[in-house]
């Protein structure tokens, strides 16, 4: 039982390196196929003074093959004969600085295997190392190249890119490169195979692909790799989007396109530039002016509810390091007919009524007499119309000479593509006037309480005239009393607005212009007092008395 206890310690004896040597070496070494590893080593040996004049040789071995009769993988023996598959990839450093290093080339995975070191210190001296020895192992290729660029990648300025195989070593098998990607279309094959390369990006080129490949020639084996090109470029492909209308697709406008939008409603403008990295973009009024404050510096540009004070110019300027690029757009507004008039007064010759209205696109105006149109170039003398139109404003008048009526109707009617505006004048008797106003279709339910007022005043007016005469004999009846009324007044009130059309019609020499009139009109009565009064009868009470109306236009 002694002797099987002893014999692990006999065994590393055995191994223990003779006295006066020792290897120093990496135990374990990895490298991937195809590429150089060194291998750092030193060793030691004794040395007799009658040996000082001889060679030191050593020898590096396969330790399957034996150190006896086999060949070694390395030595600085010029005589001895090296292995064939490690001839000039395996080579030695110089003994006599102690060392015993390796330097390995185009490994191959038959390399693998352990290594035994040998010196020989004389003729027949010689001394295998076996307390260290060398194992090798050669793994699949994994490493991938190293591609640099040398500066920033700027569109339209010349880089170089250059690739590199970690790992590899210029005394071995060449390494051949080639290049493949979009943006390399341009160069010739020769300079597709080279490690390093000149070319000048494009806009189109951000984002695309770049790989090297290296093939290593010894053990055949190619490895790649590949990277994205950001490549940066001033602002191009500037575009406004608009949405509108709640549509929620956009409609895509060039530079100085023109947009007409209806009064009131909401736009929306998106401004995209195309440009890396991203452009900063502001919105301005007009055209931007150096150290101009813009009206906003978001992408979108919100008009909640677009007037005439958001009429013209919006640009928008896409400002980047390499440049800076801007694109306009012409924003008209457009609304339907906004009437002022129709205003009639009598004439030696008959009645002359003058009307204009201001839209945009410009409207037209045309003149209805009752249920009839009345055409812009008559035959006959009866009446004559005379219009002009000046920018946005469109001014008319008539005059008639025969045909007056009482109660009859004279309409003056504005359009254009966004709708329709009319008014119309009433002749009452006594050659009064009477005006009544007809809004565009959208408020026609107000239009009709309109007609329905109009009636009812007709139907006072009839029932006034009615009891006029009984009013006249009962006044006779009772001289001594007071009336019950004052005189009434009936009219309209217009709010006019600041702004009138050009070179408007008068109807006469000295009517002030027409200004336009609000929606809203209001009839007013007056009232000038009564004196407190008792009733003579009881029949007194219950009938209505009336004074005599007086009818004024204000």
């Amino acid at each position: 039982m002694v002797p099987l206890l002893l014999l692990p310690l006999l065994w590393r004896g055995s191994l223990q390196e003779k006295e006066g040597y020792e290897l120093q070496v990496q135990e374990l070494v990895t490298v991937q196929e195809g590429l150089c590893i060194h291998v750092p080593c030193s060793f030691f040996y004794q040395r007799g003074s009658w040996f000082s004049s001889r060679e030191l040789y050593t020898f590096w071995y396969l330790s399957e093959d034996g150190t006896n009769y086999a060949s070694p993988v390395a030595t600085n023996d010029r005589y001895a004969q090296v292995k064939q598959q490690t001839q000039g990839r395996f080579l030695l450093a110089d003994p006599r600085t102690n060392s015993c290093s390796l330097s390995i080339r185009d490994s191959r995975k038959s390399d693998t295997g352990t290594y035994v070191f040998q010196v020989l210190t004389g003729y027949f001296d010689r001394y295998t190392y076996q307390d260290k020895k060398l194992t090798l192992k050669v793994t699949d290729l994994t490493q991938k190249p190293d591609i640099h660029i040398w500066g920033p990648l700027e569109s339209g300025r010349p880089t170089q890119l250059s690739c590199s195989l970690p790992g590899s070593c210029e005394e071995g098998s060449p390494l051949i490169f080639s290049w493949v990607g979009n943006a390399l279309d341009s160069l010739n094959l020769k300079t597709l195979r080279s490690s390093m390369l000149t070319f000048t990006p494009k806009p189109r080129d951000h984002g695309t692909t770049v790989t090297c490949l290296v093939t290593l020639a010894g053990p055949g084996v190619t490895t790649r790799e590949t990277i994205q090109l950001n490549v940066s470029y001033a602002p191009r492909n500037l575009v406004i989007g608009v949405s509108y209308r709640n549509v929620t697709a956009l409609e895509i406008l060039q530079n100085t396109s023109s947009l007409p939008i209806l009064e009131g409603e909401a736009l929306r403008l998106l401004c995209v530039a195309d440009s890396n990295p991203p452009a900063q973009l502001s919105w301005f009024q007009g055209s931007p002016v150096p150290n101009a404050t813009p009206i906003s510096r978001t992408t979108i540009l919100e008009l909640p509810r677009v007037g005439t004070g958001e009429e013209g110019q919006f640009t928008c300027q896409a400002q980047h390091p390499l440049g800076s690029q801007s694109i306009s757009l012409s924003l008209s507004v457009v609304y339907a007919p906004r009437l002022v008039g129709p205003s009639c007064s009598w004439e030696d010759e008959g009645l002359r009524c003058s009307c204009s209205s201001r839209a945009e696109p410009a409207p037209s105006v045309r003149w209805q007499l009752g249920e009839g149109l009345l055409e812009e170039n008559p035959n006959n003398d009866s009446y004559t119309i005379t219009s002009r139109s000046v920018r946005s404003w469109a001014n008319s008048s008539l005059r008639l000479r025969v045909g007056l009526n009482a109660g009859l109707r004279i309409t003056c009617e504005a359009k254009n593509v966004h709708g329709v505006q009319s008014a119309s004048v009433l002749l009452l008797p006594g050659k009064s006037i009477s005006v009544s106003r007809v809004v565009p279709a959208a408020l026609g339910g107000a239009g009709a309480m309109a007609l329905l007022s109009l009636c009812l005043c007709l139907i006072f007016f009839y029932i006034v005239k009615l009891h006029r005469k009984q009013t006249d004999r009962r006044r006779k009846a009772t001289n001594d009393e007071d009336p019950v009324m004052g005189t009434v007044t009936w009219g309209f009130q217009l709010n006019p607005r600041p702004d009138g059309p050009p070179d408007l019609v008068s109807p006469t020499g000295d009517v002030s212009p027409l200004r336009e009139e609000q929606d809203t009109q209001y009839a007013k009565l007056t009232f000038h007092g009564r004196k407190p009064w008792e009733p003579q009868d009881k029949e007194a009470i219950t009938t209505c008395v009336y004074s005599k109306i007086k009818e004024t236009r204000q």
